[in-house]
């Protein structure tokens, strides 16, 4: 008996008032698609969006491919399945399927075609039976988040793509997905072993093993309807074209080309003859129905795993040991080059992966080694070692045995990808022939006759990923706003398709067909396979109304099948996201983007890979997370900018209310993307500035006013501080503030009535200039300043007890960093310059600059670079820190003797110190300091300044919170410790009769000395 799992959604439920809600008025949608839309909104439950807000945010993936669909239906059930497929079809508007968006061949782009966005709300785990080692699932389930909930029986769903944190099981299903660990255990069709789909005319078929002329399978066939139809020419078209199946479908691991003719029809363990419709479902890409339920087959993980990377100082020499690599008993073989680490080192987030590979590396193999295959990790590295490094090509290995190490090593791979896509410039490594598949034995020539190809084209490529199976991603480098490299694409693809033809190989084994590899599959399977698709896609599908177009095309509209243009060609250059036409807006900043290449092209730098909507790790995309809307992921917003500074939306539409409240107002700044996306879109920035534009242009609301002049109104209130405290309890009080628009429910910052100026001028300093050890300059931020006051004291009580002569400037302002966030950058300017005027002379005269509050440290160490030019902002940020960074990188705590405590402290950072990597400071600090230590991996808490004070925003603010408000109740910790002032607010506030706010990492560091 299963365990009964339900179909509960993984994610807290979707805060009230959630953006999206213009379009859901039906006046807001295309006018060609009016009444499809109707219709569909009176046939199902989920939302129904056919605005051209909606066009933009599925018109792209993770492809270089864009074609705006006609609309997108979130469907709740199978029931809104069914029935959104019958409108669409009588509307004769063809439907494709849709998870994360996740795909590099462009699966799931359709122009002119309705999604099913099935990601949503379809994405439970239905059942699991621990004993059998199969789950049974909804197609939008994410699979981290299926392999998180089958820990606790010790089991996984062994296809592991890189992009598994954010990819669903269903999409993973539609492209016969596999990952790095294909060695060991092969791709998705050998673990689907059922599957529910809604066909054309939505009826529903069962796929699942059927043993030949049994009485189910007469049964079926008996039936006069589309499912005996269906499996008797499926049965026939294998048997007819027994030979060329023999023939023409490559031996190897991976193969996801076509349809699966070669596996449909199999024996089964009881040597019975058997046909499984399911195998044909997988990799066919939404093109035979809309699989609405799956049945998956999984694989004990193992206890332990272990690493070791070989260094190679020639690419080719990497892929000749390949092979060699195979005969170990190994889990995984994967190959990084040498521009992989060059971008990782350049990149914010990734530096810290690659910074061990030694220097002159090429390339890379890195082997895995589990626990089910080895007893001893050293003694199998020590042989493969003898093999490789003492015998053979590789010059160093690095060896990875604890979880942390080796979770860094895969970060790298993982992140190869969109790290390429960064390449400064228009030029990019373009994923159109990426993921071809040789023999692993034949790697080395193939790469080698590849070299060649692209030297005919005079251009270059990168190379990594799953060299032990024969897949290697090599992207080669195009312009793609050019009409010439949208021509040489063509033929450098005409070209590998017959290189790899020559060595016996698959033109996908990972990423499918989709708009990418279609064209070319008559090349690979021919004429008579070619049919037999076409006989199988027009059987399921008569009409073509299944994502027409790809893994099988027509050449004409008479060619097989209704007279319609549906699927009609495969050449799909003219919908290039980017295409010889494309251009875009250069807009004059207040910012300096001269890194980034510019305002546009660090919009472009969004490549689709959805990093942004992953929501177990890591720091963005917080409000994604909360909401599942595409729009609220850093991908949605760059796609919105990217159409609106390329004339796809009205030139005015970038200023129009629904734009900054629906694309803009709903980021959080958290700076999450400028560090967790690979290629460093930087949001937090982009809004910035085009705020600034905004207020420039439509002026500034009072409310944002007051919140960028934050540090003027809390001064005041120290000022007349108990009354002012005591006036917010007065009745009506609570009416004011909603005519302000700030939320009713928050408790607004108390007033202290002795600011920390005051503390620190009327005490005398206990370390003097002359005999300190060293000199810090403690910036007296707002919120410490005028409301909090007790970390900043920790942080002098610490810095002096460690022989530290502390002082605080006169003359400093605030930071900026609440008009910087609000986008007002000229007054974030002003300040940026009066603090550097002021900080520069101390920092000339051997001091640093210290702060209690992480979000105004990163300010200095990262936003004063890009307001003002010069070394002067450079040397100040520079020589700029948080509290627990300045003690920990100093090892000031070397000075300090600590109590023992005891304790046990949950920490939760701050991502505007995660975006720039300053976070880890605080917990090691703690750890010094004689605490245990959980780290979480949480992400922002939804406070974010002002945001969560924010009337309109305070339920999104809210549900982010209760992301981690779980963690933060699942971790062992005894209190849960903060450094940010809005984390504390929000972690206080997470009761309606509020709580106890939590303190500050520097006050448990002062309450630990001895």
């Amino acid at each position: 008996m299963g365990i009964q799992e339900g179909d509960t959604p993984i994610r807290p439920a979707d805060p009230p008032g959630t953006p999206g809600d213009h379009a859901r008025d039906p006046g807001a949608t295309v006018a060609e698609y009016v009444d499809l839309a109707s219709d569909l909104r009176g046939a199902v439950d989920g939302d129904v969006r056919f605005d051209e807000y909606a066009q933009i945010l599925y018109a792209t993936d993770g492809s270089i491919y864009q074609a705006r669909p006609a609309g997108v239906v979130y469907p709740k059930d199978v029931e809104d399945v069914q029935n959104a497929v019958e409108v669409a079809t009588a509307h004769e508007v063809p439907l494709m399927p849709r998870g994360a968006g996740s795909s590099l061949g462009g699966q799931t782009v359709g122009p002119g075609c309705v999604v099913l966005d099935m990601s949503r709300h379809m994405d439970g785990l239905l059942d699991v039976d621990p004993d059998a080692q199969r789950a049974r699932i909804q197609p939008g389930l994410v699979q981290d988040d299926l392999d998180d909930r089958l820990a606790e029986h010790g089991l996984k769903f062994a296809p592991d793509p890189a992009s598994s944190n954010r990819s669903t099981v269903g999409g993973g299903i539609g492209n016969n997905s596999t990952g790095a660990h294909s060695v060991r255990y092969g791709i998705t069709d050998a673990y689907t072993e059922e599957v529910k789909a809604v066909l054309s005319d939505g009826s529903m078929l069962h796929a699942r093993p059927v043993v030949l002329d049994s009485d189910e399978y007469e049964d079926i066939v008996s039936k006069d309807d589309r499912e005996a139809e269906i499996y008797e020419t499926v049965r026939a078209l294998v048997e007819e074209n027994e030979e060329e199946i023999e023939a023409r479908y490559p031996e190897l691991k991976r193969r996801v080309s076509g349809y699966n003719l070669d596996r449909v029809v199999y024996e089964n363990d009881e040597g019975e003859e058997v046909i499984n419709l399911a195998k044909l479902y997988v990799g066919s890409e939404g093109t035979l129905g809309v699989m609405v339920e799956a049945t998956v087959g999984l694989v004990t993980v193992p206890e332990k795993t272990a690493l070791a990377l070989y260094c190679f100082d020639d690419l080719v020499d990497a892929m000749e040991a390949v092979p060699e690599a195979l005969e170990f008993d190994v889990s995984a073989v994967e190959l990084m080059d040498d521009e992989v680490f060059r971008l990782a080192l350049e990149s914010d987030g990734y530096a810290e992966y690659a910074e061990p590979i030694p220097d002159g590396a090429a390339a890379a193999l890195m082997l895995e080694y589990d626990s089910e295959l080895h007893d001893d990790f050293e003694a199998a590295i020590a042989e493969t070692n003898d093999y490789f490094v003492d015998n053979g090509d590789a010059f160093d290995v690095l060896e990875a045995y604890t979880e942390e190490d080796q979770a860094d090593m895969w970060k790298l791979r993982k992140a190869a990808i969109p790290l390429l896509m960064s390449l400064e410039g228009d030029p990019k490594p373009y994923p159109f022939i990426e993921d071809a598949t040789v023999p692993p034995e034949e790697l080395a020539e193939y790469v080698m006759e590849f070299e060649e190809v692209l030297e005919d084209h005079d251009t270059s490529a990168a190379y990594f990923a799953h060299a032990g199976s024969g897949t290697l991603h090599i992207r080669p480098i195009l312009n793609l706003k050019t009409e010439n490299d949208i021509e040489k694409m063509h033929s450098i693809t005409e070209d590998v398709t017959d290189l790899v033809l020559d060595h016996h190989g698959a033109f996908s084994g990972e990423h499918g067909d989709g708009m990418a590899r279609t064209e070319f599959n008559p090349k690979m399977y021919g004429e008579d396979l070619w049919g037999a698709f076409k006989e199988i896609k027009t059987t399921f599908d008569p009409e073509w109304d299944m994502h027409p177009g790809n893994v099988v095309y027509r050449e004409s509209p008479e060619d097989i099948g209704p007279d319609n243009d549906r699927g009609v060609g495969a050449d799909n250059r003219e919908n290039l996201r980017y295409g010889a036409d494309y251009q875009s807006l250069e807009p004059q900043t207040t910012l300096d983007f001269d890194d980034e290449g510019g305002f546009s092209h660090l919009v472009e730098l969004c490549n689709g890979c959805g990093t942004c909507r992953q929501h177990g790790s890591d720091t963005m995309c917080p409000t994604f997370r909360a909401s599942r809307e595409e729009i609220q992921a850093t991908r949605g917003r760059a796609n919105m900018l990217r159409a609106a500074i390329s004339g796809e939306l009205p030139e005015e539409e970038i200023y129009s209310d629904r734009f900054q409240e629906e694309v803009l107002d709903l980021c959080v700044g958290c700076k999450g993307c400028k560090s967790d996306c690979p290629t460093g879109v930087d949001m937090a920035k982009l809004k910035a500035e085009v705020k600034h534009k905004y207020h420039q242009e439509e002026g500034t609301s009072l409310r944002s006013r007051l919140f960028a002049n934050i540090d003027l109104v809390s001064r005041v209130g120290s000022m007349l501080a108990p009354v002012s405290n005591w006036a917010q309890e007065l009745p009506g009080s609570d009416a004011i503030a909603e005519k302000l628009g700030i939320a009713p429910e928050r408790s607004l910052p108390h007033f202290a009535s002795t600011t920390l100026e005051d503390w620190f001028d009327d005490r005398r300093t206990t370390v003097s200039a002359e005999s300190a050890e060293d000199k810090v300059v403690l910036f007296p931020d707002t919120y410490t300043n005028y409301s909090y006051p007790e970390p900043g004291k920790a942080a002098v009580e610490v810095l002096e007890a460690a022989g530290i002569h502390v002082e605080i400037p006169e003359d400093a302002v605030p930071t900026g960093r609440a008009a910087f966030s609000m986008g007002k950058l000229d007054r974030a300017h002003d300040r940026a310059k009066r603090n550097v005027q002021v900080l520069l002379p101390y920092i000339e005269d051997g001091y640093s600059v210290v702060f209690v509050e992480p979000s105004d440290a990163v300010m200095l160490q990262d936003e004063y670079l890009d307001l003002l030019d010069g070394k002067a902002a450079e040397r100040v940020g520079a020589n700029a820190y948080g509290v627990s960074e300045y003690l920990h990188t100093h090892r000031v705590y070397d000075e300090l003797t600590f109590a023992d405590t005891g304790e046990f402290l949950t920490y939760h950072g701050h991502c505007n110190q995660k975006a720039i990597n300053r976070d880890h400071h605080a917990a090691a600090l703690l750890q010094q300091a004689g605490y245990q230590v959980d780290a979480l991996d949480s992400g922002c808490c939804g406070m974010a300044g002002s945001f969560g004070y924010e009337e309109e925003h305070y339920d999104l603010s809210k549900a982010i919170g209760s992301i981690l408000f779980e963690q933060v109740d699942e971790s062992p910790g005894d209190q849960v410790v903060a450094p940010g002032a809005s984390c504390r607010t929000q972690l206080g506030d997470r009761y309606e009769s509020g709580g106890e706010r939590p303190p500050h990492p520097i006050e448990k560091v002062r309450d630990a000395l001895a």
